[in-house]
């Protein structure tokens, strides 16, 4: 299990929110945390703790009036950290290349390829041809129904009809690098991990899968390793010191080191 660090940008700040609070209208969230820092500021933080695979993810629609300050400061970060860094949010067939450019390595998607409720094969190829299937991380973020957990897309609040299984899982490997699943329904509460979920996850494991969601405690990493069966790498956002939670990010790496 590794750690994979993240910067979440929203209206041209790095901030942590709860993520189903999220609302296009208005450029709306229930903020956990504000950074006065920028975005190059946890790049270098993260480059010089040799830490990489981390996410950056633009939080702000291509249409709101953010969205560009958003983007300013995730360029900031990719030029900080070249090749050491995803970024996702808004990421098309269209722009996805300019963000390998900048020094991305891979772009994350959901909206784009999860259309009207179901898979979009056709864009789903356009942004593997535009930038190589090595380059694609598909974030499959999951809100909890009745009978499973369905993919999300639209800042986190349309349900798709698509359901998080194994056989899904197989699918979709084939155009993609990494999953990133953020689990909605406890994002940014730092409340405790969805379990079910974690194991779902840990029963696959073919190609690296980075789960994030809810996670407090260093109780909540050793059961997400367990859960998980050791093949999912993690993420850590509102319970991070940096993000004014209370678990230490020095002890976050050389926990994850001992755990190796």
């Amino acid at each position: 299990m590794e750690f994979r660090p993240c910067i979440d940008i929203h209206n041209g700040k790095v901030k942590q929110i709860v993520g189903s609070s999220l609302r296009d209208l208005g450029n709306q969230a229930t903020e956990n945390f504000v950074s006065e820092q920028d975005g190059a500021f946890y790049a270098h933080l993260y480059k010089e703790a040799g830490i990489s695979g981390g996410h950056i993810i633009l939080l702000n629609s291509v249409d709101s009036e953010f969205y560009e300050a958003t983007k300013a400061q995730a360029l900031l970060a990719l030029q900080e950290y070249p090749g050491g860094l995803q970024v996702g949010g808004g990421i098309t067939a269209d722009n996805a290349r300019e963000f390998i450019e900048k020094g991305a390595s891979h772009v994350i998607v959901t909206s784009y390829v999860f259309k009207d409720g179901q898979i979009n094969y056709e864009n789903l190829e356009k942004l593997v041809s535009a930038v190589g299937k090595e380059h694609v991380v598909l974030d499959l973020s999951c809100r909890l129904k009745e009978d499973g957990y369905y993919i999300v897309t639209d800042r986190w609040q349309k349900f798709t009809q698509e359901k998080v299984t194994l056989e899904f899982l197989d699918k979709l490997s084939g155009y993609c690098d990494e999953f990133l699943i953020h689990a909605v329904d406890v994002e940014g509460k730092a409340r405790g991990i969805e379990e079910n979920l974690a194991q779902l996850l840990g029963e696959w494991g073919r190609i690296p899968v980075t789960y994030a969601g809810g996670v407090s405690s260093f109780d909540d990493l050793k059961k997400l390793k367990e859960l998980g069966r050791d093949r999912l790498n993690v993420t850590i956002g509102s319970a991070l010191d940096l993000f004014g939670g209370n678990m230490e990010f020095k002890k976050v790496l050389s926990y994850m080191a001992e755990e190796i």
